[in-house]
């Protein structure tokens, strides 16, 4: 897997733990091993930017993300595609920002604004109940995964 991140915030972020952790989570959901990933970490202006060309929403927002190939975790019974999965945009300042609200510290928060963006790449969405219940009940499947994996990795 191809992982690039991108640090345009003018913040300090835990870099190498985001792409480790979207490298877990693209395991995770069986994405092939040759699929390509950006992270970019912007100011709030450059998000703000984003969100009212591209969401028609005003201000900035935590996460968005830009699929390329469509690509879709694989059933059991398939074989993963190649292709680019696409980019995901987080803004450290809002994420900073709302952390507490959601009852986690600011890496926390990047973490699950990651996820949430991968899985907004993989066709997931939460516009309906049901749709939202799947989603945020794989990202948070994917976050505890992944906090029982850094315990085994300090192991």
């Amino acid at each position: 897997m191809t992982i690039d991140l991108s640090n345009e915030s003018g913040r300090e972020a835990p870099e190498q733990e985001l792409i480790a952790l979207a490298g877990f989570a693209m395991e995770q959901l069986r994405i092939h091993p040759l699929a390509e990933l950006s992270i970019l970490l912007v100011d709030e202006p450059t998000m703000t930017a984003y969100h009212e060309k591209f969401m028609d929403e005003p201000g900035p927002t935590d996460v968005l993300s830009f699929p390329m190939d469509e690509l879709r975790p694989p059933r059991d019974d398939e074989e993963p595609p190649e292709g680019l999965l696409g980019d995901i945009v987080l803004c450290p300042a809002v994420t900073e920002a709302q952390a507490a609200d959601n009852g986690r510290s600011p890496q926390a928060e990047a973490e699950y604004l990651l996820i949430h963006g991968l899985l907004h790449l993989l066709g997931y969405d939460h516009a309906e109940p049901e749709e939202k219940a799947e989603m945020f009940g794989l990202n948070d499947r994917i976050i505890a995964d992944w906090a029982d994996e850094r315990i085994r990795r300090k192991q």
